[in-house]
């Protein structure tokens, strides 16, 4: 029995040894298979597993201003890579030494032994993508970079990889930067950035990658889709008023030790802001454009004051009264809607004409007489208000509007004493932009434009698509007659009124002071909302305009204290320098026109091709990639602007554009004066560039 079973045993481990056997021989020859037979085919997968198609990102187009001066652009940067195995022996022994010492002196990271190291052991390795550093290479570094050993010989040869990066980048710094606004890489922003993405962004392409350790290179083929740059903004802003209005509104906040403000500044017949600043409290005397307050949710608060013009458009719509005729408003308190109603100043004005009210901004008179002529009716008095279109949103060109909010007598809230605090100016909520736009339906005479802030969608020259204020159906939200009582009232404000502080001896403003309570917690607190909107000059209204300075704390309280005197310092540049507003000059006719457009300096690719496409003869005496311009004939010719790193660049007779390129890629910091193209500059062409160095070019 012993026997049979020590028998059985053996038996079995022989099979089972056999059969390990004939699996090890079948996975030798699956491998010799695989290797000899099939080693091409699966080679071939492997290297196609490593390619993929990334997209290759377009360059953004540009936010201009009024008259195209760029307010954002897309400058281009490097990062350089590099493909060790690719140069040959030769060269490489030879140069590796003198490119190592080139990289440690530029980078200053490392010695030069440590950079030849790390080439040295990628090509050992047969690595085929190394970033040599992460910091990345404006235009002149990379043309630098680009003639060093080895690099010279190109991509195909010397395996040098320069990936481009755009950067988007400010001419005027901070100005008008809450206005254009950002883009985020997973989409979000603010602004004209956010909201006109689908036009500035472009049409980004499409190459192939081979995926590898450290990064994914480029393998340039035919099947490449090149990106279509971005469209260029077109916008409304006035970059010399948009720095008054940020300086005029900087200084109150910090003066007022205020928690917040803003400033729009708009053309009454076109409906076009030239200027529009938001200012919020970073810190003790540091303010910052934080959030959109003129547009956006957090800026919508109760108007106070300003909204009293509201509730004459509708006594002067619905009744027969005029700024003559008179109400008495007592001794400064009095029993309204069952509920006390005193006035802001505390003592009583007594018997006062219509015009009187408004002028004094007497809380007692207004809700008096709107108690008198709709205290029966609200809904009526609801009813002018969105006939006057305050209560939906404008359409504004902008994402983030604020809705407004104007209760109603169906709703819950809606109480004995809601209509006469409505009138002047509580109990409802509206936007900074939204209270501008009504003020300028005054101004234009009753007729109610949408303020816009895109003027133009471009391509190059060709418009893709224009905006006008018609676009938006401008609607008339009063009679004429309403709206000349309306303009004496106004003027009144001003001449005898809260709002002495904006009168001007060179021309007429018409306007209305506001301050309001603040609301924490559902109660009302000492803390004020101080406003002034009006229009100038008020005999032909050319701009409307709107000053919001929140919670001051320094004492003064009034709009006509705080927020005017910031209305009357913009009104008073603005005026100086619209030549409309003045007596016309004779104008000079030019009889002697060029037969050649005024080309003087550029990039000489852009340059041919223009002047190609307009049919005019060019000779290249320069294989330089910035030239001059010289005319000969009817004939252009290139000459060498040639670009020297580490000295001063000769932008003379550039563009802007092109000046802030060259001059932004030799690290100079720029300040621009004028528009235009460039006439001088403060530092002298061909001088050494220091650290930091600031240059000033004058435009004209």
């Amino acid at each position: 029995m012993a026997k049979n079973i020590k028998k059985s045993i053996v038996t079995r481990v022989r099979v089972a040894f056999l059969a390990i056997c004939l699996f090890a021989v079948a996975i030798v020859a699956k491998v010799v298979h695989v290797q000899f037979f099939e080693g091409k085919k699966w080679a071939q997968l492997q290297k196609e597993s490593r390619m993929i198609y990334l997209p290759v990102y377009a360059t953004r187009g540009n936010v201009l201003s009024d008259n195209e001066s760029i307010m954002a652009t897309s400058l281009p940067f490097y990062r350089v890579a590099f493909d060790p195995t690719i140069c040959d022996e030769k060269h490489f022994n030879k140069g590796i030494d003198s490119l190592a010492l080139l990289l440690s002196r530029f980078y200053r990271d490392k010695s030069a032994e440590g950079y030849r190291r790390k080439i040295k052991n990628a090509r050992l390795a047969k690595r085929r993508y190394i970033r040599i550093h992460s910091r990345q290479l404006n235009y002149q570094e990379k043309k630098m970079m680009a003639s060093w050993p080895i690099f010279r010989e190109g991509k195909n040869k010397g395996g040098v990889i320069f990936e481009k990066v755009d950067k988007r980048f400010r001419p005027f710094g901070t100005l008008a930067q809450r206005t254009i606004g950002r883009i985020t890489e997973d989409k979000k922003g603010s602004g004209l950035e956010y909201t006109y993405n689908s036009y500035l962004a472009g049409k980004d392409g499409e190459a192939l990658f081979e995926r590898m350790a450290g990064g994914n290179k480029p393998i340039y083929n035919a099947t490449d889709v090149k990106p279509l740059p971005g469209y260029d903004l077109k916008t409304t802003i006035d970059i010399n008023l948009q720095d008054v209005a940020e300086n005029a509104l900087y200084k109150a906040l910090v003066a007022n030790n205020a928690q917040y403000g803003c400033v729009v500044l708009m053309e009454v017949k076109t409906g076009e802001i030239k200027a529009i600043a938001n200012l919020g409290k970073a810190g003790e005397g540091v303010y910052v454009e934080n959030y959109n307050y003129a547009v956006g949710n957090h800026g919508r608060t109760e108007p106070g004051s300003t909204f009293k013009l509201a509730s004459m458009m509708a006594l002067f719509e619905e009744t027969n009264l005029t700024p003559s005729d008179t109400i008495d408003t007592g001794h400064g308190r009095q029993l309204i809607a069952g509920k006390a109603m005193g006035e802001a100043t505390g003592g009583g004005y007594g018997k006062i004409s219509v015009g009187q009210v408004f002028e004094k901004s007497s809380n007692v008179g207004t809700a008096k007489l709107i108690e008198q002529h709709f205290g029966t009716q609200p809904q009526k008095f609801v009813d002018y208000l969105h006939e006057f279109g305050l209560s939906k949103p404008l359409g504004f060109q902008m994402h983030g509007e604020a809705k407004p909010f104007i209760r109603t007598p169906a709703d819950v809230s809606w109480s004995r004493t809601s209509l006469s605090r409505m009138s002047i100016g509580y109990g409802l909520k509206i936007s900074p932009l939204q209270t501008l736009a009504f003020y300028n339906a005054v101004a234009n005479n009753g007729i109610k434009v949408t303020p816009i802030i895109v003027k133009e969608i471009r391509k190059g020259s060709t418009v893709i698509e224009s905006f006008d204020a018609q676009d938006f159906n401008p609607t008339r939200i009063c009679s004429e007659e309403t709206v000349k009582k309306l303009r004496v009232l106004m003027e009144g404000v001003v001449e005898h009124g809260t709002g002495k502080h904006v009168k001007s001896q060179y021309y007429k403003v018409a306007g209305k002071t506001g301050t309001s309570w603040k609301i924490k917690n559902g109660k009302y607190i000492k803390d004020y909302s101080t406003s002034f909107a009006g229009y100038f000059p008020a005999d032909n209204p050319k701009y409307s305009c709107i000053v919001i300075i929140d919670t001051p704390k320094s004492g003064r309280i009034y709009g006509g204290d705080v927020a005017a005197p910031v209305f009357r310092e913009l009104a008073d540049k603005a005026y100086a320098r619209d030549l409309s507003l003045h007596k016309p000059l004779a104008t000079r006719v030019i009889t002697d026109r060029q037969k050649l457009p005024p080309v003087k300096a550029g990039n000489q690719e852009e340059l041919t091709l223009i002047t190609n496409k307009l049919g005019i003869s060019t000779h290249n005496k320069s294989e330089e990639e910035w030239v001059k311009a010289d005319s000969q004939g009817h004939s252009l010719i290139w000459k060498s602007n040639k670009l020297m790193v580490g000295r001063v660049p000769d932008v003379a007779g550039m563009t802007l554009r092109d000046a802030l390129f060259v001059l932004g890629n030799q690290g100079l910091k720029v300040q621009t004066e004028g528009k235009g193209r460039v006439q001088a500059q403060s530092l002298e062409p061909g001088t050494p560039i220091k650290k930091g160095s600031i240059i000033t070019i004058k435009l004209s």
